[in-house]
């Protein structure tokens, strides 16, 4: 096992079956947008900690004062930019963004990239050994290798082995009007869904492309869910599909067949870790 990273937490557990048999048990968290304290946290009574992504706090959503957007235009702002994207009006979002940032004569990419490296600091910083991550599509993958720590294996379109399972994982969103930093074409994500094959437990950010799991029932909105992916549960039938990406879905778990589909929760919200055990 690779060294604890400094101001992360090793795992330690004992758990044992009736026939003296150790079982395995894992935690997962999807959707952290900063929330660095319970991160450092979630892998406590666990063998190994997986994130899928989605580290990075630009906007706060329920609390329009936290995040890079608020931290550089102010709230008031925010809250305009959030009232602007809620009603789709994305192109009026695109424009009023602009304006603000012609406000303050900053480099857009460079300031976004600063605010973004403080984040991922504290973030990677929480992670404990061993951690096994994805990205998700407001993160941005070229920064992670040199954060990432020791203990943190990233992984997109791979597979590792964890308790004698084979998981396997698949990073970043599909393309949408949002524009988020880590969005890629159907082609080049069904792709590395195909890179991963049969797996025990296929783990990505964003769903398949099912209506009740891609339904956010506060945006009232439906997000991109991926049909690829879709294709390969039904294909593949792995043990479980694990995503995060919509904060309130109107489903959290469904069977596609014979997997168990499972959105792992918001955790910026929750603080809690979804756990799994065998």
């Amino acid at each position: 096992m690779a060294s604890t990273p400094s101001g992360s937490t090793p795992f330690a557990r004992t758990a044992h079956t009736r026939s003296g048999t150790r079982r395995t048990r894992v935690h997962v968290v999807s959707d952290v947008h900063g929330n660095a304290r319970d991160l450092a946290r979630a892998g406590e009574g666990a063998d190994a900690l997986i994130c899928l992504g989605d580290l990075v706090l630009f906007l706060d959503y329920a609390d329009h004062s936290r995040g890079i957007f608020p931290d550089l235009f102010g709230k008031e702002n925010a809250d305009r930019i959030v009232e602007l994207r809620t009603a789709r009006r994305f192109a009026e979002a695109r424009e009023f963004g602009a304006r603000l940032w012609a406000g303050i004569g900053a480099d857009r990419a460079t300031a976004i990239e600063t605010a973004v490296r403080k984040q991922y600091a504290e973030l990677f910083a929480a992670f404990p050994t061993p951690t096994y991550a994805t990205y998700g599509n407001v993160d941005m993958p070229p920064l992670w290798r040199e954060y990432a720590l020791p203990g943190t294996t990233v992984l997109d379109g791979q597979r590792v082995e964890i308790g004698g399972r084979v998981f396997g994982f698949v990073g970043g969103g599909l393309r949408t009007p949002m524009r988020t930093p880590y969005e890629i074409s159907d082609e080049e994500y069904a792709a590395k869904i195909e890179a991963v094959g049969e797996v025990d437990v296929l783990c990505t950010h964003i769903p398949p492309e099912v209506p009740e799991l891609v339904y956010d029932t506060v945006a009232r909105r439906f997000e991109r869910g991926s049909r690829a992916l879709l294709d390969a549960i039904r294909r593949t039938r792995p043990r479980y599909s694990l995503f995060g990406h919509v904060h309130q879905p109107l489903v959290r778990r469904m069977r596609i067949g014979a997997t168990e589909c499972v959105n792992v929760g918001h955790f910026a919200g929750t603080g809690t870790p979804w756990a799994l055990e065998w």
